[in-house]
């Protein structure tokens, strides 16, 4: 079809039908990790009703992790094959049974299964298909809009922690697992009706130069192909390594906060300010990926990580812990909005899902993170041991990323390890 007689399908509005799938996008991350990054505010009530320690907890959202990595092979597969639709759909559906069903648990077993596996299948269903379909759709912006998309995930944190610390305050946890379970299930299978896999007309022009369909800068690597070249595995190991420090901040910080005299509450604030300011840093880090390149971006968002957890050494007051949350909201929302960007300029497009699915799968690894953190603080009493370690992470995956060479474009085999 020709770009000078565009599908009316594509349409909406008057809009390009890709403004469409961001929007979807948007309104779905922000519900499926609003949710999930509000584990920290249910810790201490599910804590004191089952009498259960830190680390043992914190287990169960480590397996989240981890089962989550493993599905990501295969979301990112099923939706090249089917599209995000299906999948998607089936995430509002999984998802939103999953935190109705946690409502009802009894026993700590009963956690690690809903939680750690039933939950963490539905999430894996809403990233890979979300952000591989909006690189599909953009070529020249891509970094916007997968910033643009990933600000979901900034909103969801802002709002739903104090919005679930609040619902806890007033009903309990258990009533409130209802409410998030009746929202995702609605709003996701909703919003994913909206979703199409691929344009049949050309991305928006940027200052006169048309966007080709399906515009990428290494060629189409196969899935195979990919693992076979350094940058992937280098690339990787940067997702592993700062997706631990992610992960272990966002279940402990709350805890830490309170363990040192800020109440609930305000606590659960902190985590408020890091969804809030990664707005802003998703939009600014997809911009300055579209100008400067993945490469130098990434190196920024590495140290920034750093410096927000060597401040955590400090953070004894409010303003401190508000301080922190700034620096690591930029480093943190930047890093989920390089990711898609990063490996469709590596490899291409037509195995996007994939292999950004198993890059994923790598970095969920690091779901070893909140588990560690939760058992040095009961070894030592303290976070400060663990938060140490968390920095030395995110030091390493910036020298990582400086090996990280650009891809010898029109490469079909995987290749560009030189």
């Amino acid at each position: 079809m020709h770009a000078s007689s565009p599908p009316r399908q594509n349409k909406a509005g008057g809009l390009y039908y890709g403004y469409w799938i961001v929007a979807s996008s948007f309104l779905v991350l922000m519900l499926v990790y609003g949710a999930q990054f509000s584990f920290g505010v249910f810790f201490k009530p599910m804590l004191k009703e089952f009498g259960l320690s830190r680390g043992v907890l914190s287990g169960a959202y480590s397996l989240n992790l981890a089962m989550q990595a493993v599905a990501y092979i295969f979301t990112g597969k099923l939706s090249d094959k089917y599209g995000p639709r299906v999948v998607v759909t089936f995430c509002g559906f999984s998802l939103g049974s999953s935190y109705l069903l946690m409502s009802q648990v009894q026993m700590v077993w009963q956690i690690y299964v809903i939680f750690g596996v039933l939950t963490s299948i539905g999430t894996a269903c809403a990233l890979v298909p979300l952000l591989s379909t909006i690189a599909r759709w953009f070529a020249f912006s891509r970094g916007l809009m997968s910033g643009i998309a990933a600000a979901g995930v900034g909103v969801g944190t802002l709002l739903l922690p104090p919005l679930c610390s609040y619902s806890i305050a007033a009903f309990g946890w258990r009533t409130s697992y209802i409410i998030i379970g009746l929202a995702v299930l609605i709003l996701i299978v909703l919003s994913a009706r909206l979703l199409k896999r691929d344009p049949s007309q050309p991305a928006p022009s940027v200052r006169g130069v048309p966007a080709p369909q399906h515009a990428h800068a290494a060629g189409d690597c196969t899935f195979q192909g990919a693992l076979r070249t350094r940058q992937f595995w280098l690339l990787g190991g940067v997702f592993f390594l700062l997706g631990a420090d992610v992960h272990s901040i966002f279940v402990h910080i709350v805890p830490h906060a309170t363990d040192v005299g800020i109440p609930e509450v305000t606590a659960a604030s902190i985590i408020s300010v890091i969804g809030g300011v990664s707005i802003v840093s998703k939009v600014a880090v997809g911009i300055a990926v579209d100008r400067f390149g993945n490469k130098p971006v990434t190196v920024a968002i590495g140290s920034l990580m750093f410096l927000s957890l060597v401040m955590l050494q400090f953070s004894n007051a409010l303003g401190v812990f508000y301080a922190f949350a700034v620096v690591f909201a930029f480093g943190y929302g930047g890093f989920v909005s390089m990711q898609s960007p990063y490996v469709a300029e590596l490899f291409g497009l037509r195995y996007h899902g994939a292999i950004f699915g198993f890059a994923l799968f790598i970095q969920g690894a690091g779901a070893f993170g909140p588990f560690v953190t939760g058992r040095i603080f009961d070894a030592a009493s303290s976070y400060r041991p663990a938060f140490a370690m968390l920095a030395v992470l995110s030091l390493l995956a910036v020298l990582l990323t400086v090996g990280i060479k650009k891809p010898i474009a029109g490469r079909q085999d995987g290749g560009g390890n030189g």
